[in-house]
């Protein structure tokens, strides 16, 4: 029986050492996981995602060597900032997504497709279906060109600049600021960029429309823009898919060194 009690009292500081520090690295990566693009989706049951952050936790916690939680420290505050910590890696990543899914609600208005809503079940909100399908594609690029590659090394870096027990968040070594703030003002600029070649197609036809409007006042030219304006955006759609993915692609590429 004493045998027994030398040897916890001789686990139990490295047990205290590693419990404190996996429990604040379970913290950052919940915080990550709840903002990072595919990760963050609600069609990803949640028991998945805490599993997922637990394998994560126990294979990064050993690979930081942590010292012992400072005393003079709130564990709160420390949990509340390695949260923030990696919310703020997912949310950048987020930014990306959002500006894609602008692009999509710009296509959408523009065709006349306003009314055809279908619940997210990511935001709970209802959005357009073109968003909808626009933001998928613009998510498996992001797969495809490596984005859970991007997303993993900033994370890891961020255990390098903001260590786990520290208790200020050095912002300007986290992400790089300059091209966050490039990130952040062009996302209705990227939007416009996907959405341009409907926006002006469309436009094209209301022009059309107008002066069909003008030579020939008996045609009911508001029936005719419900009608053609979806079929017209459509096969629009169609033909400039490949260029929607390039402009895609190299938007992703553009900023995929942000972190």
């Amino acid at each position: 029986m004493d045998q027994i009690v030398t040897q916890m009292s001789a686990l139990f500081p490295e047990f205290a050492r590693w419990f404190s520090a996996g429990f604040i690295v379970f913290a950052r990566l919940l915080g990550f996981i709840r903002f990072a693009p595919v990760l963050n989706r609600k069609e990803i049951a949640g028991m998945v995602k805490l599993a997922f952050a637990f394998i994560l936790t126990i294979i990064i916690t050993p690979i930081l060597k942590p010292e012992m939680p400072p005393a003079d420290v709130s564990p709160l505050l420390l949990l509340t900032l390695n949260f923030a910590a990696g919310a703020i890696v997912g949310y950048i990543a987020q930014l990306f997504i959002l500006a894609i899914e602008a692009g999509g609600d710009m296509i959408n208005t523009q065709m006349g497709l306003s009314s055809a809503m279908v619940m997210d079940p990511t935001t709970n909100s209802q959005t357009s279906i073109l968003s909808r399908v626009i933001t998928l594609l613009g998510l498996l690029i992001f797969i495809e060109l490596g984005g859970f590659y991007w997303l993993f090394n900033a994370l890891i870096r961020s255990f390098e600049v903001f260590p786990i027990y520290a208790v200020v968040i050095p912002l300007e070594k986290i992400i790089n600021l300059d091209y966050l703030i490039t990130t952040t003002s062009n996302v209705l600029y990227m939007g416009l960029q996907v959405a341009s070649p409907v926006l002006l197609a469309t436009l094209g036809q209301d022009i059309i429309l107008g002066v069909i409007s003008k030579t020939a006042p008996q045609v009911n030219v508001f029936q005719l823009s419900f009608l053609f304006k979806p079929v017209f955006g459509a096969a629009i759609m169609i033909w400039i898919m490949p260029i929607l993915i390039n402009t895609i692609s190299e938007f992703f590429l553009s900023f995929s060194n942000i972190y």
